[in-house]
């Protein structure tokens, strides 16, 4: 029996076994009050709980913080590139609405009536000369297309001018806005039968100059200048532009007049060749 007391680990382990039973039977009983030893061990606990709860949750805020910046910068960034291609792609819808108007308008000219006598080729503008750029234009259109110096070309909102030098697969286009241009094309106001002829550009003004007017006709502004057709080289009724402006010349002999070009120059994408069908003898001067 001596010997038994005298192992000192089993003593400690009895008396643990004890003091653990006794904590048991005082916390599972809940109505009781707290003993200080208890109420110690449970502050102390919920300190140590709190100084290691509140670095993990500032840890755990700031990785999150991170993760919700990362987020938000792959978000923006893919937003961007969506309103890049948004753009984009509503530039292309532009492009196609514009090109789809404009042929729109091709096949309703080359339908017209006022010109089934003939032959029209609907060509594309494939290069302008910044230096140029009011002289020529060229297009995707030649000799093995029939084409032929001397036609006019048109869009549906008018004349632009006529064809210059030809190529196989290309040909280049003089503008009515070419300033150096010295030929004729004669012209009427259709509501009052008043003839003229189309004579230069003015680029400072941006404005065609329509000479040689009878000096008791009425001409006033918002009046539309058309082709006359008389020469057969340009069919007749072509808009050629609107008057802006009238004068008299020094004698008083004639009026001059100067006009708003019927098509906007400097946006031309597609264009209409006219080449006649049936050939008749020149009648007049008429150059371009």
């Amino acid at each position: 029996m001596p010997s038994f007391f005298s192992n000192k680990k089993l003593i400690v382990l009895l008396t643990s076994l004890i003091v653990l039973v006794v904590l048991i039977s005082f916390s599972l009983n809940q109505d009781r009050k707290s003993t200080w030893p208890e109420q110690f061990v449970r502050d102390t606990t919920g300190w140590f709980q709190y100084l290691l709860q509140r670095p993990a949750q500032y840890a755990a805020g700031f990785f999150g913080n991170v993760h919700d910046m990362a987020n938000a910068y792959q978000e923006n960034k893919q937003l961007k590139e969506n309103l890049a291609n948004y753009a984009r792609v509503a530039q292309e819808n532009r492009d196609l609405t514009h090109k789809y108007n404009e042929l729109r308008k091709q096949l309703d000219l080359q339908n017209d009536a006022d010109l089934s006598e003939y032959q029209k080729h609907t060509a594309m503008v494939i290069a302008r000369s910044y230096d140029r750029w009011n002289q020529i234009v060229t297009v995707d259109k030649g000799e093995n297309d029939g084409i032929q110096s001397g036609m006019p070309v048109i869009t549906p909102k008018g004349l632009i001018g006529k064809i210059g030098k030809v190529g196989k697969f290309t040909s280049e286009v003089s503008l009515i806005s070419d300033s150096r241009n010295v030929n004729q094309i004669s012209a009427i106001i259709q509501d009052t039968r008043t003839y003229g002829m189309i004579e230069g550009y003015d680029e400072k003004k941006g404005v065609l100059l329509f000479q040689k007017i009878p000096i008791k006709s009425k001409v006033k502004k918002g009046q539309m200048v058309t082709t006359s057709g008389y020469t057969g080289k340009f069919p007749s009724g072509l808009p050629i532009g609107k008057v802006t402006a009238v004068s008299t010349d020094q004698y008083g002999l004639t009026k001059s007049a100067e006009l708003k070009p019927a098509v906007d120059l400097n946006d031309l994408t597609y264009v209409i060749i006219v080449d006649r069908k049936a050939r008749t003898s020149d009648t007049g001067g008429e150059g371009q």
